[in-house]
């Protein structure tokens, strides 16, 4: 089991950045795949961006390809999420969630594949 803790939320104008961090406990980070989601108020939780439990291999939602990179530091147990050219459209509680992977250094798109969540952290992007 792994228990995330996200950072680095709050407000920035259009046009700003911001870097979000999620750090893991537990010994064994590097085998679970990696992903951020996004929850706007009265909408769905959305995909953004996720990553292998190597880091190897990243994948985006086309909104935020170009402008968010995801990455992740296997020897201090974070992922992060760099946001970049950030719009008002970006604003939401944005999640971290992990999943144990035990093969193939897959990485997952879906809420459902991943068991475990943060508790989220807040970004807003002023007009």
């Amino acid at each position: 089991q792994v228990q995330l803790v996200e950072s680095g939320g709050g407000l920035v104008q259009t046009g700003g950045s911001l870097r979000l961090s999620c750090a893991a406990s537990g010994r064994t980070f590097s085998r679970y795949a990696m992903g951020w989601f996004r929850q706007a108020p009265g909408k769905e939780r959305e995909f953004v961006a996720a990553i292998s439990s190597s880091g190897s291999t990243t994948y985006y939602a086309d909104s935020v390809k170009g402008r968010f990179t995801i990455s992740r530091d296997n020897d201090k147990n974070t992922v992060y999420l760099q946001m970049s050219s950030l719009k008002p459209d970006d604003t939401a509680v944005y999640y971290c969630a992990a999943s144990w992977t035990d093969r193939n250094d897959p990485f997952y798109i879906r809420t459902t594949d991943y068991p475990y969540w943060g508790q989220g952290t807040q970004v807003t992007v002023s007009s």
